[in-house]
């Protein structure tokens, strides 16, 4: 067993096989309904989420693991592991990374570190999984943590909000854009800038706002580089598989999957949102 354990919220959507296979241990956002709360992954599935957001009239909320429940972990890998590499969200959309951070000043007996993916979904799982596998190869924390650093420069990850409103109401895009996104009937392409979701460029249809995607996508591909693409959907599954076939085969030596938006990130981007994120495979 590697002395360094790899933890990860629950918003990185890696699907229960390979958090198992690398060891990755995961800690659930809540996702609320009124009064009742889920921990995303452990007590409500995608397919349940996206089915019990039809039957309700109010969207949900959603709310960071209770700080409990990271030193709980914590404790527990202290046990068997020297050190602890702790993966979040982006810090500027939840406050997941705080809490990681205060528990593990909390925690005796192990050194915890922390790093900010500044993204979310299966782009924050493309650093988890490499640092794991880093770690099963006995790497040390600063190689690692050195790894993750330089893979920042290199990750990229756009998206399509199918509805404006989901972001507006939970808080993650100001009025003033969601006013002219309503107004212009826009379908903007988002991405990440400086922790916080943000208009990357503005276009008229979810068609054209793709478009814009595969253009940006092809910038880093066209050089032969192999890169590992994800394309991440919110229960449009058929659309994904789309999107994913004619990647693979416009890039044949890139590996490409299919991911989604679980409920605590589906709560914010709505049914029918897509995105695509990739990294170049010789650094992951």
């Amino acid at each position: 067993m590697s002395k360094i354990a790899i933890v990860t919220d629950s918003t990185a959507y890696i699907p229960k096989e390979l958090r198992e296979e690398h060891h990755i241990i995961m800690v659930p956002l809540d996702v609320n309904f009124g009064e009742e709360t889920y921990k995303e992954e452990w007590e409500i599935t995608t397919e349940e989420f996206y089915a019990k957001m039809k039957q309700v009239e109010n969207l949900p909320t959603t709310s960071q693991p209770a700080i409990g429940l990271f030193e709980e972990k914590f404790q527990e890998l202290a046990e068997n592991h020297e050190e602890i590499i702790v993966i979040t969200l982006s810090s500027g959309i939840s406050g997941t990374h705080q809490t990681a951070l205060a528990a593990g000043n909390m925690t005796d007996g192990v050194e915890v570190h922390l790093f900010d993916s500044e993204v979310s979904c299966m782009v924050q799982g493309f650093y988890v999984l490499s640092a794991a596998k880093m770690a099963e190869q006995n790497y040390s924390s600063k190689e690692i943590l050195d790894h993750l650093y330089d893979m920042k420069n290199n990750i990229q990850a756009y998206f399509i909000a199918d509805d404006l409103n989901h972001l507006h109401r939970g808080g993650r895009l100001n009025g003033a854009q969601l006013f002219v996104g309503s107004l212009l009937k826009i379908k903007p392409v988002l991405h990440f800038k400086e922790k916080i979701i943000v208009p990357y460029e503005k276009v008229r249809t979810a068609k054209k706002a793709l478009a814009r995607i595969y253009s940006i996508l092809d910038k880093d591909a066209k050089n032969g580089n192999p890169l590992d693409i994800t394309v991440i959907h919110g229960n449009c599954p058929d659309k994904a598989a789309v999107i994913a076939e004619e990647l693979q085969a416009k890039y044949p030596n890139s590996n490409v999957s299919i991911s989604y938006f679980g409920p605590v990130i589906g709560t914010h981007l709505g049914e029918g949102s897509l995105g695509i994120g990739w990294v170049d495979s010789r650094i992951k």
